[in-house]
Parts: C-alpha cells; sequence; structure tokens
C-alpha cells in the first residue's frame, strides 16, 4: 500500500528523526553493553569495549532495526544481529586507525585503540569483535526461522570478506597516491569498503523480518545509494569540517594523495551527488507507505550531518 504525497509531507513533518535515532540508540547501548562482559583474560576484552562504547550515533544497528520492523519484523528479532553489526563496524575503525592502515590518533574525540592498549592488542581487539559478531548473532537470535538467521549470516559473511569490506581496503590502500585512480575505482572501492556493510544492515534486518525478494531487491539498492551518498559527504566533510566536528583528525584525505569525490568532481557537485542518490534512495521506499518514514528520514540526515 503506497500513501499519497500529501501523507508523505504530513509524515516527514510529524516525525521526529532525533528522537527516534535516540531512542533507538539508547537500545542499543544497552543492548551492547550486556553482550560483552569484562572476564578473563580482561586486557581484550577491555580494548574490545573501549572501542565499541566509545559512542557514535549508532547508525547502522538502527538501519538494521529499522529495517526489520519495516517489512513487519520486530526489535527484538533482529537486536542481536544488530549489535553484530556494531562490533564489525567497530572491528574496522579499530584496524583503520592502524599505522598500517590510515594511522589515526584519534576516533570519536577519543584516542584511538592501539594508542591506548598498543598495535599488538588492538589487532586482536578487531580479530575478537569480528569473530564474536557471527557467534553473537547465530547464538543469541530468537524466534526467527533457522534458515533466515543462517541466509543473514552469509549475508554478512560476503559483506565483510574480500568480495566487501576487506576487498575495498585493499584496493584503496593501493590506490593511495596513484595519480591514475579512476572515478570509476574509487567508487568500485567505497561500494565495498563502506558501502557493503551498510547494505548487510539492511539486509540483515529485512531477511531477518521476512521480506519478500522484491523488497529485499529494493531495500538493498536503497542501501546501495545511501552507502555511497555517506561516503561522499564523507570527503566533503574531511575538506570542510574541524577536527573538534569530525571528532578525528581532517584533512587526512589530501595528505594521504587519496582520490575523493570532491577531487574529480569539486565540492558543489559532489553535494549535488549526494542529493541525487539520497533522492532515488527515498523513491524506492514508497511502495512501504508511512512505515517507510523513519528510513527516509535517516536518508536526509546522511546528507544533512557535519560530521
Amino acid at each position: 500500500m503506497t500513501s499519497s504525497p500529501q501523507q508523505d509531507i504530513q509524515n516527514s513533518v510529524t516525525f521526529d528523526l532525533s528522537a527516534y535515532l535516540s531512542e533507538r540508540q539508547k537500545a542499543v547501548e544497552v543492548a551492547l553493553d550486556q553482550a560483552i562482559a569484562n572476564r578473563y583474560p580482561e586486557t581484550i576484552y577491555n580494548a574490545m569495549r573501549y572501542s565499541l562504547m566509545a559512542g557514535g550515533k549508532r547508525l547502522r544497528p538502527i538501519l538494521c532495526l529499522s529495517s526489520c520492523e519495516l517489512v513487519g519484523g520486530t526489535e527484538a528479532m533482529a537486536m542481536p544481529a544488530a549489535c553484530a553489526l556494531e562490533m564489525i563496524h567497530t572491528m574496522s575503525l579499530i584496524h583503520d586507525d592502524l599505522p598500517a592502515m590510515d594511522n589515526d590518533d584519534f576516533r570519536r574525540g577519543k584516542p584511538t585503540n592501539h594508542k591506548v592498549y598498543g598495535e599488538d592488542i588492538a589487532i586482536l581487539a578487531g580479530d575478537g569483535l569480528l569473530t564474536y559478531a557471527f557467534e553473537f548473532i547465530a547464538a543469541r537470535t530468537q524466534d526467527v526461522p533457522a534458515d533466515r538467521i543462517l541466509q543473514a549470516i552469509v549475508h554478512l559473511g560476503k559483506a565483510v570478506g574480500p568480495g566487501g569490506l576487506v576487498g575495498g581496503q585493499v584496493v584503496d590502500l593501493e590506490s593511495e597516491g596513484n595519480p591514475d585512480v579512476t572515478v570509476e575505482t574509487l567508487t568500485w572501492i567505497h561500494r565495498h569498503k563502506t558501502g557493503a556493510l551498510l547494505e548487510a544492515c539492511v539486509a540483515c534486518g529485512a531477511i531477518l523480518g521476512g521480506a519478500s525478494k522484491s523488497d529485499l531487491a529494493n531495500l538493498l539498492q536503497y542501501a546501495q545509494d545511501i552507502g555511497l551518498a555517506f561516503q561522499i559527504v564523507d570527503d566533503i566533510l574531511d575538506i570542510t569540517a574541524s577536527p573538534e566536528e569530525l571528532g578525528k583528525t581532517a584533512g587526512k584525505d589530501a595528505q594521504a594523495q587519496k582520490a575523493t569525490y570532491p577531487s574529480f568532481w569539486g565540492l558543489d557537485a559532489s553535494r549535488q551527488e549526494a542529493d541525487r542518490l539520497i533522492s532515488h534512495a527515498k523513491s524506492l521506499l514508497d511502495p512501504f507507505g508511512e512505515r517507510a518514514v523513519p528510513l527516509q528520514a535517516i536518508a536526509d540526515y546522511i546528507t544533512a550531518r557535519t560530521h
């Protein structure tokens, strides 16, 4: 069932995204805090918790929860997957900050994991979060048919592995300082390094909630669009935002001689492309009617954010 343009306008006016994100963020924080307890050996669990509980909007787990509810599922069905996705995202940040990668000293306004625990423990903390994420989604997901859980795990594994996040990171590293990198290569990097996990967030929620094949296809394209828009905005903010706004070192892309969308298109055209992607993403949700309002508002948030 679709909604009328008048209903869409009314929904967008009355929907309080800030309150929605805050409520979901709190629920995710509670679940994450309960997911990993301090036990022996304390060093590794403390290091895992240090980065996992360092704050942030928890956008990825919220996308998972919202997608599950969109297709008729519940928050409880998707919460273990939502936590697992945040664990994997945190792993990627820990490893991305290492001297062998982006060599960053700050993340979310705090010293990066390797600055607190050393490079060896930081690597192991990332490894611990990655492996525990798959255990967590398999062991903790309840009241969901086993075939859906298996499908979600397979999708997540593909998104994180060499055909997704890892592959994107490899091509990103190989492209540093290369003046011949094309915009097509840049897009491939970001669709895999950043977009694949965002897509997995939406996919896992939808799969666990029982989405039809056609609904899942629309949601996957929505996720691809917002994932690429997210990266374009990141590229813009790396140029225009202060370190305080970013919560990490600004200007790292230019220092590393990385290709970015503004370096190809300029800031104005980059903003226009991000807006185009978001508009298309939102249009894919029209068949869901008012149930899609949260995901449409999240899409708008991606281009409006300042950090």
